[in-house]
């Protein structure tokens, strides 16, 4: 490296660590968007975004990731639950990230910012500025603050008015529901997971800004955005492409598998406790505590919680929270209260209520629910009748 280059590069790095003056960008240098393809962790399913700026005159190539978390923070797990988790601004070498994303076999396609040299600049003293300490950390919201949405959010605060978003760039237009599912297979346990935890505010229509909390439609969108009525970025490149494996999935492990199961096996019970005119109380007692500990689940991130995607969750007509309460009633007593007859009743309806919900598209369930629907209405059912005639002839 030339002398004079050495003397610019320390005097970058002096600055930067120091958090003083931000140093010019030179007419060579160039900043991107990078997108990345979605990965086989939970946490990379969706993919990432990310900025990248390049000078070669000054010697960088540094990528600024809004994708992070401090994991050794104070209270992580409960800030995590409580949906108060702040993410933040990182900054990394170039060829550390790049090597991350080969190392997981997830592509990285480039979108270089068409910006002159004035514009590149000020887009990169905004970054460095929201890197200092007491700026980085942001409050993280999967739909609406994330590392996707911050790339336009970042560009808006920078350029404004002269900023301009194609509300056209859409083939098709979707609900934040259906936008998972894009990157999710329904039969899969996250899904199935994310289904059971989200409401139905999450089944309304998303804007198509609101489609950019993915990072595949903020790339499509930075194709049809002009910047002082020029193309902002209206070409993509793979920075690293894998080779494509198909991954074969294992039926015998998926939750649907294993909600038929259960169906079966509470048909088979049910059907024995009806000939011989008794109750299984150990089964009885596994379904209320199982329904009820996912009702407290849901009820606690409707209303305790912080997270937006979590309200009006009508699982809860089906995983009621009382019924943990009555677990230990039908799993200790053999004969049941006259009281449980008209809540058998309650617990059927709310489930005639799931179904009606979904066909009016109020809340989109997992299909994974139905047999688990099918197997609670028949236990239900044979328990009000059970109940029935025990407080009959009682």
């Amino acid at each position: 490296m030339p002398l004079k280059r050495l003397i610019t590069f320390l005097l970058f790095f002096i600055t930067l660590t120091g958090y003083s003056q931000v140093p010019e960008l030179s007419p060579l240098s160039k900043i991107s968007v990078l997108t990345c393809g979605p990965g086989d962790q939970l946490y990379s399913t969706f993919g990432h975004s990310a900025f990248r700026v390049k000078d070669p005159a000054i010697g960088i190539d540094v990528v600024y990731n809004y994708g992070v978390f401090d994991f050794y923070s104070d209270n992580f797990y409960v800030k995590f639950a409580q949906g108060k988790l702040d993410y933040m601004l990182a900054r990394q070498q170039y060829p550390n990230f790049i090597r991350e994303y080969e190392y997981d076999r997830r592509w990285v396609k480039e979108q270089v910012l068409q910006l002159s040299q004035t514009e590149r600049n000020k887009l990169f003293q905004f970054l460095e500025h929201n890197y200092l300490p007491e700026n980085r950390g942001y409050p993280y919201d999967f739909f609406y603050n994330n590392c996707a949405t911050k790339i336009w959010d970042v560009l808006d605060s920078v350029y404004g008015n002269k900023l301009v978003f194609d509300k056209n760039y859409l083939e098709n237009q979707y609900t934040h529901r259906e936008l998972i599912r894009q990157n999710m297979p329904v039969n899969s346990w996250s899904s199935f997971g994310i289904d059971l935890a989200l409401g139905a505010v999450i089944d309304d229509l998303a804007t198509p800004k609101e489609h950019m909390f993915l990072p595949e439609y903020i790339m499509q969108q930075l194709n049809f955005a002009k910047l002082d009525s020029q193309p902002l970025a209206p070409k993509e490149a793979f920075l690293y492409q894998p080779k494509i494996t198909e991954h074969q999935s294992n039926f015998l492990l998926t939750p649907l598998f294993w909600s038929l199961m259960l169906m079966v096996l509470v048909f088979s019970i049910t059907y024995k406790d009806h000939k011989n005119n008794k109750r299984t109380k150990g089964m009885d007692f596994a379904l209320f505590l199982t329904t009820g500990l996912a009702g407290i689940l849901i009820f606690f991130l409707w209303f305790i919680t912080d997270h937006t995607a979590t309200a009006n969750n009508f699982n809860i007509l089906w995983a009621f929270p009382f019924n943990l309460v009555l677990a230990f009633l039908v799993g200790r007593k053999k004969a049941l209260p006259a009281w449980t007859v008209k809540y058998m009743l309650f617990l059927i309806l709310m489930l005639f209520v799931v179904i009606l919900l979904w066909i009016m598209k109020v809340q989109i369930f997992s299909p994974v629910l139905i047999p688990i629907l099918l197997a609670l209405g028949s236990r239900y059912f044979f328990l009000y009748s059970h109940n029935h005639k025990q407080n009959t002839h009682s």
